[in-house]
């Protein structure tokens, strides 16, 4: 496929400066731009790469002065790395009607209640089980089980391995990436008179709606009564743990490695960095900001507040520290007084030690 400077000023509404004839049938970063490829400048970091690239076409931003000359066709629009991605949904979303797939490829298990939509690719070795719905468009790659009564909208997109337990509900244009489970058990345990656990029965599901986007190797646990909800837009990344009855509000992404407790609710529009822990029975403002390993076992009420940091000490300890460490800027400058007194004290000190009796 190839378009010209022209063709993609138009999808993006910029502005060309330059050849708006050149094409271009690839897509770059601009540090490995070559003659016929097309990428965009947003980091001032690589502005350098801009006089040195062979891409053909580079998206820049309307305000970007270059310092030197530049060879490649330029577009200006109001957001370099935003434009970007639009042209790179399109370019997948070319790839994949190119390619797509539509039928149900065998061996494969689908049961006779199941009910399937229009234009639905089933993979190889999957199973779907009774009563199973699944929308208009969906993709269901290879290895994928999906459990009773579970309902999938129109245009889902699930990765080969992905475990879905009964009665889930998973809205339109849902991504699922490789070996995430949805609706494991919530980890509910009953101490016992006699110290061991006796596990709580957890009947409940979970509920995903439009427009998420789940990565690799991430568990999303069933309710204990209820409901677990991955809210509208939520983008969650690898190696995520949702427990049961979280509620995470829309439009909020989650980096890797992020632990969040049992019942906690999490704002929307919130960003969480990546290894956060949140403890359970929790709720977040919305557009809560939480900054990579950051430890979380209170409620936040201000909106888009910024938190980072985690000591990890005994919990007396922490209580009676983290009421020190707010006091540190102030306790900082007394100390630096006290001790440009105390030196002018010894220069008084000594001075007087010197003078004749």
């Amino acid at each position: 496929m190839q378009f010209t400077a022209k063709q993609i000023s138009e999808f993006i509404d910029g502005t060309i400066e330059g050849d708006e004839n050149v094409k271009v049938s690839e897509l770059s970063k601009i540090e490995n731009g070559k003659t016929g490829s097309l990428c965009f400048l947003s980091n001032p970091k690589y502005e350098n790469y801009l006089y040195l690239t062979n891409a053909s076409v580079v998206i820049v931003g309307k305000d970007f002065v270059p310092s030197q000359p530049v060879n490649s066709t330029l577009i200006r629009v109001a957001d370099p790395y935003s434009a970007f991605s639009v042209l790179l949904d399109r370019y997948n979303e070319a790839v994949n009607q190119s390619n797509a797939q539509v039928g149900i490829e065998q061996p494969c298990f689908i049961h006779p209640t199941a009910k399937i939509g229009k234009k639905v690719f089933i993979g190889a070795f999957t199973y779907v089980s009774e009563n199973v719905e699944i929308g208009d468009g969906s993709r269901i790659s290879a290895q994928v089980f999906i459990g009773a009564d579970s309902i999938l909208g129109d245009n889902c997109n699930i990765f080969p391995g992905v475990k879905i337990y009964n009665r889930s509900v998973l809205g339109n244009n849902v991504v699922i990436h490789s070996n995430t489970v949805i609706g494991s058990d919530g980890f509910g345990f009953a101490p016992q008179a006699d110290g061991t656990y006796s596990k709580i029965a957890q009947i409940g599901n979970v509920v995903i709606e439009d427009d998420v986007e789940i990565g690799a190797n991430t568990a999303v646990d069933r309710a204990t009564m209820g409901s677990t909800f991955i809210r509208k837009g939520v983008k969650l990344d690898n190696l995520i743990q949702i427990a049961h009855n979280v509620d995470v509000g829309e439009h909020s992404v989650v980096a890797a490695q992020t632990g969040i407790s049992g019942s906690s609710k999490v704002g929307e529009k919130s960003v969480i960095g990546g290894q956060v822990g949140i403890a359970g029975h929790l709720s977040l403002a919305k557009g809560t900001q939480i900054g990579a390993q950051a430890g979380i076992n209170f409620n936040t009420t201000e909106e888009n507040k910024q938190w980072h940091g985690s000591p990890a000490q005994p919990l007396r300890d922490w209580m009676r520290a983290s009421v020190i460490f707010k006091q540190l800027p102030s306790v900082e400058k007394r100390i630096a007084s006290l001790e440009s007194k105390i030196k002018e004290l010894n220069l008084i000190i000594e001075q007087n030690s010197t003078i004749p009796k």
